[in-house]
This record gives C-alpha cells, sequence and structure tokens, in this order.
C-alpha cells in the first residue's frame, strides 16, 4: 500500500499504519502538518498516535513529525553552533528531582552556550519550567528575550508552551490518552534555537539508537541519547545506562557504569525530589556545596555528560571533575544568580 505525499489523509495513514505499515518520512510530514494545521480531529489524532505507538515508531516517522513541528515553531534566532540542550522526554514514573536543569545551568558555567528547552511537568511533579519558576527564574521569555538572555549570560530558558503553539491541537488526544506516544518523544527534538548538542533522557530503553538516529538526521552534530537500566531517563547512579552516543554522524551504543565516571553507586531512593519548591531547594543546596552523596552525584554524571558532549571534556571522567569544580568553586550556583536576575531584567523592561 502506498500513499502519495499529496494525497496522505489521516484515515489514510491510520489504516496503513493499522496494517502495521510504517509511513516514509514523507508521509509522516504530511500527517504531522495536517495535525499541526488544525485539520485533524481529536480522534485522528488519537487513533494515529496509538497506531504508531503499537507499531513502534521508526526514524522515517520520528523525524517527518519534528521536521513540521520544528516548521510550526517559534524560534530564538542565536548562533547555533556549540549550543548545547538538555531537554529530556520524561515519562520514567519515578519522581526524581530535575537533574538535566540542574546539569545545564553546570554545563552553562563551564562555558558552554545552553539553550535549555523545557515544559511544566507532565508525568512528575515538577517540570524544568516548575523548577526554573521556584528558583525566581521568569520562564516566559519572548523568542527575543531569550536570544538577548543567551547572548548576555550564555544561558536560556524555552518554555515549550509558549513555542509550540500548533501543538494544542494535540492536547486533548494527549490528556484523553494518557499513555506515552510519539508526541513525547518530540520536545527533545525541536528546539527553538536549533540546539546542536543535546543530552536527552529517553523513557524507553529500546529507542535510544533511533532518537539518536533521528538527531543525526535532524542536524545534530553532538549526542547523547540515555536510558538507565533502573527505568531513569537520565544517566544513572543506581545501576548501568544505556547510552546511544552520536558524534561525527555515527551511533555507538554502550553501557556506562556510575564507577567507570568514577562515582559511588547509591539506591534509586536517595535522588528522589518532591514539588517544586523542595526540588528548587535541592538544587540550590547542591549548588552551594551543603548538599552531598547521591543528589550531587547523579547531576555530576548528567553535567559531566554534557561537558563531554559540548566539546569541553575528552572523557565523560573529565567532564565529571569539570562539573565538580563549576560546583566547588561557586561558579554555578552565580550562573543560576545570574540567570535569576537577567530573567528579571529583561521580562520587567518589557
Amino acid at each position: 500500500m502506498s500513499l502519495m505525499t499529496e494525497q496522505v489523509t489521516m484515515q489514510g495513514a491510520l489504516n496503513k499504519l493499522m496494517s502495521s505499515t510504517d509511513l516514509t518520512r514523507e508521509e509522516a510530514r504530511a500527517v504531522m502538518d495536517i495535525i499541526m494545521s488544525g485539520n485533524a480531529t481529536p480522534s485522528q489524532i488519537a487513533g494515529v498516535a496509538t497506531a504508531l505507538r503499537m507499531k513502534g515508531e521508526t526514524k522515517d516517522e520520528i523525524t517527518g513529525f519534528a521536521e513540521v513541528m520544528r516548521q510550526h515553531s517559534s524560534h530564538v534566532q542565536t548562533k547555533q553552533e556549540g549550543l548545547l540542550d538538555t531537554c529530556g522526554t520524561g515519562g520514567s514514573g519515578i519522581h526524581k528531582f530535575n537533574i538535566s536543569t540542574a546539569s545545564a545551568m553546570i554545563a552553562s558555567a563551564a562555558g558552554i552556550r545552553v539553550a535549555k528547552h523545557g515544559n511544566r511537568a507532565m508525568s512528575g511533579k515538577a517540570g524544568s519550567a516548575d523548577v526554573l519558576e521556584a528558583l525566581g527564574v521568569q520562564i516566559t521569555l519572548t523568542p527575543e528575550q531569550a536570544s538577548e538572555c543567551l547572548n548576555q549570560i550564555g544561558i536560556c530558558f524555552m518554555f515549550a508552551q509558549l513555542y509550540h503553539p500548533s501543538l494544542r491541537h494535540a492536547a486533548v488526544p494527549r490528556r484523553e490518552l494518557g499513555v506515552r506516544t510519539i508526541f513525547n518523544m518530540l520536545g527533545p527534538l525541536t528546539n527553538p534555537a536549533g540546539a546542536d548538542r543535546q543530552l536527552i533522557g529517553l523513557y524507553d530503553r529500546t529507542k535510544t539508537a533511533t532518537i539518536a538516529a533521528v538527531l543525526n538526521e535532524l542536524g545534530v552534530k553532538r549526542a547523547m541519547v540515555v536510558s538507565s537500566v533502573d527505568g531513569l531517563d537520565e544517566i544513572s547512579i543506581s545501576a548501568p545506562t544505556q547510552i546511544s552516543e552520536l558524534r561525527n554522524g555515527e551511533v555507538i551504543t554502550y553501557e556506562l557504569t556510575p564507577e567507570e565516571l568514577g562515582l559511588s553507586r547509591y539506591p534509586i531512593s536517595e535522588v528522589i525530589g518532591g514539588d517544586p519548591a523542595t526540588n528548587a531547594s535541592l538544587i540550590r543546596s547542591i549548588f552551594s556545596g551543603e548538599q552531598r552523596g547521591a543528589y550531587r552525584d547523579i547531576v555530576l554524571a548528567n553535567a559531566g555528560a554534557c561537558i563531554y558532549v559540548g566539546g569541553y571534556a575528552d572523557s565523560l571522567r573529565e567532564g565529571v571533575a569539570i562539573a565538580a569544580e563549576m560546583i566547588d568553586s561557586g561558579k554555578a550556583n552565580q550562573q543560576l544568580q545570574k540567570l535569576i536576575q537577567t530573567t528579571g531584567e529583561l521580562t520587567h523592561v518589557s
């Protein structure tokens, strides 16, 4: 069964998917364009998302969806080269604290330009937007303000709800389905500033190599897609983590243990977070040097990976050492204070 791109309909795509036939990249683009343009019914969107999940999403299908979502997004105009994002999929079901947000701050303190993309909590208690707000960061920057923030201090936050207005058409079916679908994978693939370096935490360990291959198709230069054996969408300090690393156009998949990073192993229960205020307090205590042990070490593991992917370390272990230096020197805390001050000034001026 073949669908010509110009003839793609939601019904035709759904029929193809339900017969366990993959969509081509162009067909996936056409389907997503129908959705993003508001021309698909909630039932059609739910049907396609469910059929894709049951069949198993392919590289071409995810790439096609992501390309169209990028086209429909608001964009932050900035130099893209060497720009890092730490946006993950969430959906692990484990209520950890905001590790990738803390890691982004540390990477920025180390000199990497960071365009952090994120949202409010979808499955956990506190998303990156929630915890940054609790820390005192103004999260509702316009694209122009985000660009200015990035230029001034080397980091900005882009609140996904403001940058992907067309995704509202899928909001009702996503909420009513209540299961993870292709839409959960798209946030990390649609950075509004076009970041070309990424650390992506993924809830589904079977998909790390696929997502890394999608990033390559989308023009990302270096990336690590991580999913731990104990179910975290982060690099774990409780169990090995599966990593699919994109470098020089090739994807290599391997396992990484905490010990290989020079870190101790802790029970997963020791990195559990809470509401935004609780997680904000945890991040402050890590950055101030008061919090040691598991909370600090899991941030070091992931921040170290950011520094490695950003090209500021030759190995993951060296990245961890640099991350520790950023905390111990006070630079990570200083960078957080700059973000709070700068976003406040930018939004106040406006």
